[in-house]
């Protein structure tokens, strides 16, 4: 059955290949003269600069991750959908992404065109893939609950106590700010991310924003929480050296080292802020806050903390550790460990303080000891 079911997704790389390449061809023929194209190879751009449309790059691993996350998104908020119809919201996603895949290749294409081949082929490339995939992402899941064809009537559902009347934005928005501005930063970047600084700053506008939501919160923490964020950072440090991932990362080094001073100092500087206190209010809102609570019921905010069973810990755990690729494993562990910090009391206080504190401690680990790669 797997190898048949290799075959299968293998006899999709061709038709989406060239699907993909057609619609590309398509795009830059409509913006620009001068296109050049190889139907065979796949290769198109301009006599500036030209692409290779991979079988990689059809937008299949696309939809399939889509699938994956879509599927998912509508187990976890079942009760909220009407079913079959709901399941429409996958092929939807699906086909709007391998749209979105072409607007992709072919704007990397204008790009490299323009004279900007390093951002090009390094930020944009990685990154506008991840850009597309969360604007459909987001989109869907904004949209969705408004169509009544989709969702049970509202007098079936349970809303969530608020200040302000939609507690699902004030406790995941800050944390879609953070992605969606190192997106936006790693795209229009080369070798550097220079624009770091834009995920601080995107993480402050909406904290500040939605700051009378978090009034309610619990701000108070006990040293237990500081026990468990240096617990955390010896774990992340330990499971780093065993997986064999500290390795420095040269290239944070060298540009560093060649910046001016004030560029240098700058930049460091609101690394660290951002590390120790808008990526640990962001992510303890979301993962502790509110996935692991939402799963229990969408009534999260009433949720005790004696209601939360081992699945929603392990499935928000995971999910956080996810949020950290090649370190999902290390993300994990210590994902569970700010899980703790907070079911011990029902602060939201304490698992930010463990998580700054985890934060802290590598960003002094980096800095003294030049382990950029923990970065």
């Amino acid at each position: 059955m797997s190898c048949l079911l290799g075959k299968s997704s293998q006899s999709l790389w061709g038709p989406a290949t060239q699907g993909t390449f057609v619609l590309v061809r398509a795009l830059l023929h409509s913006v620009i003269g001068g296109v050049t194209a190889d139907v065979v190879t796949h290769t198109i751009g301009t006599r500036n600069f030209a692409v290779e449309i991979a079988p990689r790059c059809s937008g299949l691993e696309g939809a399939g991750l889509m699938i994956a996350v879509g599927g998912l998104w509508l187990w976890v908020f079942r009760r909220e959908f009407r079913f079959p119809q709901a399941l429409l919201l996958v092929p939807v996603g699906v086909g709007a992404l391998y749209l979105l895949n072409a607007v992709r290749i072919a704007a990397l294409v204008l790009i490299g065109n323009a004279g900007a081949p390093d951002i090009a082929g390094r930020g944009f490339h990685s990154q506008a893939g991840w850009i597309a995939f969360n604007g459909v992402a987001v989109a869907l899941s904004l949209l969705a609950p408004r169509i009544r064809w989709l969702t049970v009537s509202a007098k079936a559902r349970v809303r969530p106590e608020s200040t302000s009347g939609d507690p699902n934005a004030a406790y995941l928005l800050p944390l879609l700010a953070i992605l969606i501005a190192a997106m936006i930063s790693r795209a229009a970047s080369g070798q550097f991310e220079w624009l770091y600084p834009l995920r601080f700053l995107a993480a402050v506008a909406v904290l500040w924003h939605y700051r009378a939501e978090y009034t309610r919160l619990s701000r108070n923490f006990g040293w237990a929480s500081l026990g468990l964020g240096s617990a955390a950072f010896l774990i992340w440090l330990a499971l780093d050296l065993v997986l064999g991932k500290q390795s420095n990362n040269a290239e944070v080094g060298l540009a560093l080292a060649s910046a001016s001073p004030p560029a240098r100092v700058s930049w460091i500087a609101i690394r660290i802020l951002a590390a120790v206190v808008t990526v640990p209010i962001a992510e303890e809102l979301a993962f502790r806050g509110f996935l692991m609570r939402r799963m229990v019921s969408p009534a999260f905010l009433s949720v005790k903390c004696q209601s939360v069973t081992l699945l929603p810990i392990l499935i928000s755990s995971i999910a956080f550790g996810l949020l950290h690729g090649d370190r999902w494993l290390a993300g994990t562990i210590v994902g569970l460990l700010y899980a703790f910090a907070f079911l011990r009391n029902g602060r939201i206080g304490d698992a930010v303080a463990a998580h700054a504190t985890t934060n802290a401690m590598l960003a002094g680990y980096v800095v003294l000891w030049g382990k950029w790669a923990l970065w």
